[in-house]
């Protein structure tokens, strides 16, 4: 089979894709990794480091570095122990985690049982056009990070006339600190299988990817398993059909057309932009590229209707939103909010504060997002209420760092983190990002830390934002503005 073909690409054609080349086996540091007797390296367990100190000490020790597992409701984490997080509802209906809070559903006919496959049988009796002013209706954002509006890229994949659609859902969970897809699809795998089929009914898709990280084995099994039940059941097939494909350890396959790169077979480097994906994407056709999240909540919009969700959040942030809380509060685990919802209610509320120390900062969607300091907790969830104060509700993980973790400690972490997931591509996050993590980690240590050269990281920093490639670049600029503008003491600390 050639690249660009027309034809499904099966997983065994994208692993003997994956082995050939020598640029593809020195990018995926797990690729012939076994995921056995390891520790997590993300910062949720960076945060939560002085609770098991040796655990975190392996992590740091171990080559490759792992992260993130999934278990920051437990940190720090390895692959040896796993327990099941607290999960709830905060919401008035809850869209996405009825069945995950009632134990999970793997059968599909105990999925039918329970109401699912309505929205199914309703996006065959519709329109695609129907379909897409639906979502359009509904006010539905991505949930992967960037909020962007779903039906505006339901519309411009379902303009284009091809004899080849994609859908690629994104199950790259690599937000440390995020883990609500992992249980979306261990838990409740029909569910992303019936959003999949709603809107690759509305853009014209024929054939499909589940694109989930190594670091998730169990939920590749489980939706691997409801791929082929729901197969037999006639769901999949001729119509449209889905494959999951399993990857190799990299963060940046996160980013859209890092992805589509390793779906391809090809080293996964950000593409430069235009053409957009939802015009030439997958092998060169028009594609659709959602996350986990934003797919199960089309079931819901389908069987209850666009003004219901619509209904749900407030200002431009409607419906519901899937939040992780990490192992440093009371009361860590999976929760549904409605957006408006204010961070102080997510600590109180929800977390039931920390287990210890005054809190020192909110980090809210994940390491390339910014750090709210406790004065701001008034600040109501939301895409642009967290932009506004140089932060973002990203893909919802929450991790709260306690006063035994120093701003230059956490900065530290995510530019190392930044630093090591960097696909090289483009020379700021090439070579600005590792200058930016040996500084910081200098910086870091005591008892007389040495101070960095301010002036020279403004310029890494500008650079970063103004001339990166994809949003992994950006979105480390985006992080250290946030601590200059909310850290100014600890970040001048830090510098010359």
């Amino acid at each position: 089979m050639c690249i660009g073909a027309p034809t499904f690409v099966a997983r065994e054609f994208f692993m003997e894709r994956m082995r050939e080349p020598a640029s593809l086996r020195s990018f995926y540091h797990l690729l012939d990794t076994p995921l056995q007797d390891v520790a997590c390296n993300g910062l949720a367990c960076f945060a939560a480091r002085q609770d098991a100190p040796e655990r975190w000490a392996k992590a740091c020790r171990q080559t490759p570095t792992v992260y993130c597992l999934g278990k920051c409701y437990a940190s720090p984490s390895d692959s040896g122990h796993d327990v099941l997080p607290h999960v709830s509802c905060h919401a008035r209906k809850s869209v996405l985690l009825q069945n995950v809070a009632d134990g999970g559903v793997t059968d599909l006919l105990e999925y039918i049982k329970r109401g699912g496959g309505d929205a199914r049988q309703c996006a065959l009796r519709t329109s695609p056009d129907d379909l897409v002013k639906m979502i359009c209706a509904s006010q539905l954002r991505g949930r992967g990070g960037a909020g962007f509006p779903a039906w505006r890229k339901w519309q411009t994949v379902a303009m284009h006339a091809a004899p080849r659609k994609y859908l690629v859902i994104n199950a790259d969970e690599g937000d440390p600190g995020a883990f609500s897809d992992r249980f979306l699809m261990e838990r409740d795998p029909f569910l992303l299988i019936e959003g999949a089929i709603v809107t690759a009914q509305a853009i014209g898709a024929n054939a499909g990817f589940v694109y989930v990280r190594k670091e998730y084995p169990d939920a590749a099994r489980v939706m691997s398993e409801a791929i082929v039940a729901a197969r037999a059941a006639g769901w999949l097939g001729e119509r449209f059909d889905l494959e999951c494909v399993v990857g190799a350890g990299s963060y940046l396959c996160g980013e859209e057309t890092a992805l589509l790169n390793a779906l391809e077979g090809r080293r996964p480097e950000a593409r430069l932009r235009p053409p957009q994906v939802a015009e030439r994407g997958l092998f060169g056709y028009p594609t659709l590229v959602h996350n986990v999240e934003t797919l199960c909540c089309v079931p819901w919009i389908a069987k209850h209707g666009a003004e219901a969700f619509a209904e749900l959040g407030f200002s431009a942030s409607r419906g519901t939103k899937l939040l992780s809380l990490n192992s440093l509060f009371n009361r860590p685990g999976l929760y549904e909010v409605e957006f408006g919802i204010g961070l102080d209610a997510l600590v109180g509320k929800l977390g039931l504060g920390l287990r210890r120390g005054p809190l020192k900062g909110l980090m809210v969607g994940g390491p390339l997002a910014g750090i709210v300091p406790p004065a701001l907790l008034h600040t109501r969830l939301g895409y642009e209420e967290m932009a506004a104060i140089g932060c973002a509700v990203g893909h919802g993980g929450v991790i709260a760092f306690a006063n035994d973790s120093s701003i230059a400690a956490i900065a530290a972490e995510v530019f190392r983190f930044g630093a090591r997931e960097s696909c090289g591509k483009c020379t700021p996050c090439r070579l600005g990002i590792p200058a930016l993590a040996y500084d910081f980690a200098t910086a870091a240590v005591p008892p007389s830390p040495k101070q960095a050269n301010g002036i020279a990281h403004d310029a890494v920093i500008d650079a970063l934002a103004t001339t990166s490639l994809c949003g992994h670049g950006r979105g480390i600029a985006e992080f250290a503005r946030a601590l200059q503008r909310h850290f100014p003491e600890e970040w001048s600390a830090c510098r010359g």
